[in-house]
């Protein structure tokens, strides 16, 4: 038998008041179910994988959520990305290496100047994982706690597109397999194969 994935917490429903965007039908596929895996199992059998993919933005700590999507916006990132993008995924994995206020605040600058590329979005869900969004000197107002997963969804469903979309489906089973990989442990640089 599987251990239960270690980083994942078991109860479905705080999961789910992190998806705010997720869409009543897909609410619908996943009344009755209180375990987190079993809604992760139902997701993957019915080829719901944008929905996985939001369950484990959401289930992910915040930290590995962001690593998560930094490595996967690397997997698809193409030879000639810009160096603003580039960047941005620098930043976001520098605060996953320290989670500190300055490498918090370096990502939402990397961010800004890397739009519209998924990177942006990773910078994004870092600098949305805690401390204050308003600027410095005024007082401190905290992201909502739905920001990082939706920033995480966000970059993964732009990635999974990027290199061409007619392999979405593809890139989006190789990004749950890592998701699945880090929620036992791993770094997610290997990839076991499909979900």
């Amino acid at each position: 038998m599987t251990s239960y994935p270690t980083k994942l917490p078991r109860d479905l429903a705080p999961v789910l008041a992190l998806l705010p965007q997720m869409t009543a039908e897909s609410r619908r596929r996943l009344i009755g179910l209180s375990c987190l895996t079993d809604a992760l199992a139902l997701c993957l059998r019915l080829s719901a994988w944008d929905e996985a993919i939001g369950l484990y933005a959401a289930a992910l700590p915040r930290r590995e959520a962001v690593w998560w999507a930094s490595l996967c916006c690397g997997l698809t990132a193409p030879q000639d990305q810009t160096l603003a993008a580039l960047r941005a995924r620098e930043a976001a994995e520098c605060w996953v290496r320290r989670q500190d206020e300055e490498s918090r605040r370096a990502a939402q600058a990397a961010a800004g100047a890397a739009e519209p590329a998924p990177e942006a979005w990773v910078a994004m869900a870092a600098f949305w994982s805690g401390g204050s969004i308003a600027p410095l000197g005024l007082s401190e107002v905290p992201p909502a706690p739905h920001l990082t997963a939706t920033a995480v969804q966000g970059a993964l469903g732009l990635a999974a597109i990027r290199p061409d979309p007619a392999q979405r489906v593809r890139w989006q089973t190789d990004f749950l397999s890592r998701a699945d990989d880090i929620a036992r442990g791993g770094d997610g640089r290997t990839n076991r194969g499909a979900p």
